[in-house]
């Protein structure tokens, strides 16, 4: 069987329709008898962008208004309608996963972008069953060290990301596009030049790369700007990918990679990097993080941060992701890291927010795991495992186009009147 960490415990079992309908608190506010009914009115109130037709037992039901070809959203059984109204996000997904329904001509990140626009996600927060199922995972998964939360991600097997991380390096982080249709190698090249022009990386300097991951940042930057480095990482499975991936672009004597933790880290670089790793950082932690980048930074040096944030007053961690895909992560605000840059006299050169490049290298993913899961083992990967790690990557695609998703990228040096370029890259 798939790894149980990322399977739930109901998933593919009868959903107990009486125990969710007795949590629905959200369908007696407004007044429905069904579940059914309930989140038909939630759509004719709040769905006003677009058209979608939810098709239940041969019956068509037309929610919203345009002309656009509509989205048809056909329910397969009725305890989806228990699902999405009790759990919200985490529903919808496990409803998926457990195929309550389906989506048709493969429209499932226009379907959750359709509802993500409409605010739906919010409207279920009332439902104080769910708040409180939700509160208890968050504190288990806090419970768990970092390392811990990593590794039940980026360690689950290999084959996994060999599926749908088609560029030369397997890079896992958001790329730089030029248009929709850039492929996900040049994504990534053009995502990773980026971040050297802005860290103006010269021959010779050296680099750390804090969460390095399969090595991808260090090895471009010392191909293509003369760097020497380090990484560090502690998950295992990204540490020997990384020391092959050197060993393979023959770069294994100007770059090397630690398994460990980046605040046992000693030495001084003149440039720092982190590259989707704050996110598994807890906010706790956050002096420490850049406490770390301040004693590690050269006095002339520079750093550039790129981490997954929110665009809110209120940091809301989407239950969906924090059971299945990223137990434990957090999606940082952008005032909390320019306080920490502050507080370490870390002075901003430079913010940028990427989000809809996200969207686009995330369809790239997709597209590749939709057109490669099949070659996944059976007994390892099963059906439910594969919708889950489908939606995952529906409900990023959505929440960059239309949620309250961001992609900082955070410029900063410990000399601020050091010279620097006029123009942003």
């Amino acid at each position: 069987m798939t790894d149980t960490r990322y399977m739930p415990e109901h998933a593919a079992r009868a959903f107990d329709a009486k125990t969710a309908r007795r949590q629905l608190s959200l369908a007696q506010l407004l007044g429905a008898r069904q579940p059914k009914d309930a989140f038909f009115e939630m759509l004719s109130r709040h769905l006003h962008q677009g058209t979608l037709i939810v098709r239940h037992n041969g019956v068509d039901h037309r929610f919203g208004a345009g002309d656009d070809a509509p989205i048809v959203l056909r329910v397969l059984r009725d305890d989806f309608f228990s699902r999405v109204l009790a759990f919200g996000n985490l529903g919808m997904g496990e409803a998926f996963m457990a195929q309550d329904f389906e989506v048709e001509d493969g429209r499932l990140v226009d379907c959750l972008t359709m509802l993500c626009r409409a605010g739906l996600h919010k409207k279920l927060r009332s439902d104080w069953s769910f708040l409180l199922r939700y509160a208890g995972m968050l504190a288990s998964n806090r419970l768990l060290s970092p390392a811990t939360n990593v590794r039940r991600h980026y360690d689950i097997g290999e084959d996994v990301f060999d599926a749908f991380l088609l560029d030369r390096y397997q890079v896992y982080s958001c790329g730089y596009a030029h248009s929709q249709d850039d492929d996900a190698d040049l994504l990534q090249q053009r995502k990773l030049d980026r971040i050297c022009q802005k860290l103006e990386i010269e021959p010779g300097q050296s680099l750390l790369d804090i969460g390095c991951g399969k090595g991808g940042m260090l090895i471009h930057a010392a191909l293509n700007f003369g760097a020497r480095g380090v990484g560090v990482t502690n998950s295992v499975a990204h540490h020997a990918r990384a020391q092959e991936n050197a060993a393979k672009y023959g770069v294994s004597d100007r770059v090397r990679f630690i398994l460990g933790d980046y605040r046992e880290i000693e030495g001084s670089f003149d440039r720092i990097v982190s590259v989707g790793m704050l996110e598994h950082v807890r906010a706790k932690d956050y002096p420490a993080y850049f406490g770390a980048i301040e004693r590690l930074l050269a006095p002339k040096g520079r750093g550039l941060v790129h981490v997954i944030g929110c665009n809110t007053a209120i940091n809301r961690h989407d239950p969906f992701i924090q059971k299945y895909v990223f137990p434990g992560s957090d999606t940082p605000k952008l005032s909390a890291m320019t306080t920490e840059l502050e507080k370490n006299c870390l002075a901003i050169l430079d913010v940028e927010n990427m989000a809809r490049h996200y969207a686009v290298t995330l369809r790239r993913w997709l597209e590749a795991f939709r057109a490669n899961s099949g070659t996944l083992d059976p007994v390892r990967y099963d059906t439910v495992f594969k919708r889950m790690w489908e939606y995952y990557l529906s409900c990023g695609i959505a929440s960059a186009m239309a949620g309250d998703q961001a992609l900082y990228q955070l410029l900063f040096t410990k000399d601020y009147h050091a010279p620097y370029r006029l123009q942003r890259v």
